[in-house]
């Protein structure tokens, strides 16, 4: 059995000098973590202050999605040439002014337009920035430096949400827009300093990516992505007004219960490190089953503070694992050219990603939080599901696919 380690490719760099250029890339997706989602915590505040419903104010979490996945192909492909430090450095001068632009917005179209910037900063970054562990540590040290650049994921739920959160309430929303603007620039000046030169190698071209989508663990891999990212993100979206408005938990204790949920994730995303490099599939659908647990039991079980907040551990928990396990799938089907496996996560999982904000915020508008919950669960039970059947008909975990050349 092939695992789903990505190879190292290019140039080995110096263990001294590796692992301070993996810690800033990795900061410099926390900050993009951050920001992508921070409006999940300051949703109901923005909608106010600009008049707008629940519903539209999650247009803030579905354009960066719909926008990074166009960006995931486009961007990288037409820069197969260029230096991918360059590029990185580009971007994250990107992500600090679109956080400008939203702390300054004087109107919610300006908001929007800084979520364009960032759906940019998210295709490129993340394409880009999600393959590169193994060009800049020993090929020993590689698993781990992927392991630590996934983690940024949970830690801009568990670190930069709450904070930023918690800086909107005690300053105001824009406030909270400006921790991450300044993370971005401090980001900045980490990877011009850190970071080595990295002529583009292996880098994602449409051929490979034409290549990867004829691959049976591909599709497999983007049936199951699209599943668990929408029923996740059309139920997380809007926590913030169920928490509110079904628990009765007072904004103030909000930022705890976001704390709560991002520290399990934190822990979700380790406990599934093995178990994803081994059986990326089968730890997929654990996750997924214990996202359908947590979101159906929350419109029975939360009611209360404590049964919500435990629910949220559980639900974090499964939802730290999804991304080290798509990725995972992902590797295993392009084991030659992680880039491009980047390339098809960051694309299918921005693109879900936005589909379920736009899908919770429409049944949230016309029916309730509870029911927005339930049918999250519901498409969560369906990947786990889907993940049983997938076993059941391979005969277990697929073999890596083929890749059709540039």
């Amino acid at each position: 059995m092939r695992t789903a380690t990505p190879p190292a490719t290019g140039r080995i760099a110096p263990p001294s000098s590796g692992w301070p250029a993996v810690l800033a890339v990795t900061t410099g997706i926390f900050a993009i973590v951050t920001t992508e989602i921070l409006p999940i915590g300051l949703l109901t505040p923005i909608g106010r202050d600009f008049t707008v419903s629940d519903g539209t104010a999650g247009l803030m979490m579905a354009l960066p999605g719909y926008v990074a996945a166009a960006a995931a192909p486009a961007v990288t492909v037409a820069t197969a040439g260029v230096d991918r430090r360059r590029m990185l450095c580009a971007f994250m001068f990107l992500l600090a002014s679109a956080n400008a632009i939203a702390a300054a917005a004087p109107a919610y179209w300006a908001v929007l337009l800084s979520r364009v910037l960032v759906g940019i900063v998210i295709g490129g970054f993340w394409s880009i920035g999600a393959g590169l562990a193994g060009r800049l540590v020993p090929a020993r040290s590689a698993r781990r430096a992927t392991a630590v650049v996934f983690s940024a994921v949970p830690l801009g739920s568990v670190v930069g949400v709450p904070l930023g959160t918690l800086i909107g309430d005690l300053a105001g929303w824009r406030a909270g827009f400006l921790m991450p603007g300044l993370l971005s620039a401090g980001v900045l000046v980490a990877l011009v300093l850190l970071l080595p030169p990295l002529p583009a190698e292996r880098a994602a071209r449409l051929g490979v990516l034409r290549g990867m989508l004829r691959g049976t663990g591909t599709r497999s891999a983007l049936l199951l992505t699209f599943l668990i990212v929408l029923a996740h993100f059309g139920a997380y979206t809007y926590v913030t007004p169920f928490l509110e408005g079904v628990t009765d938990v007072p904004p103030a204790r909000i930022t705890l219960f976001l704390l709560a949920y991002g520290a399990a994730g934190v822990a979700g995303t380790f406990l599934a490190g093995t178990a994803a490099a081994r059986r990326p599939r089968a730890a997929f659908g654990a996750a997924g089953a214990l996202i359908a647990v947590a979101v159906l039991a929350l419109p029975f079980l939360g009611r209360a503070e404590p049964g919500a907040l435990v629910l949220l551990v559980v639900w974090g928990i499964g939802y730290g694992a999804v991304p080290v396990c798509s990725q995972a799938c992902f590797a295993r089907s392009a084991p030659e050219s992680p880039e491009a496996a980047s390339v098809l996560f960051t694309a299918s999982f921005q693109a879900t990603l936005s589909s379920g904000a736009l899908v919770g915020g429409a049944v949230l508008d016309h029916t309730s939080a509870r029911t927005v919950m339930l049918l999250g669960g519901a498409t969560a039970a369906a990947m786990a599901a889907t993940t049983v059947l997938l076993g059941r008909v391979t005969g277990g975990e697929e073999r890596s696919g083929e890749i059709s050349p540039a």
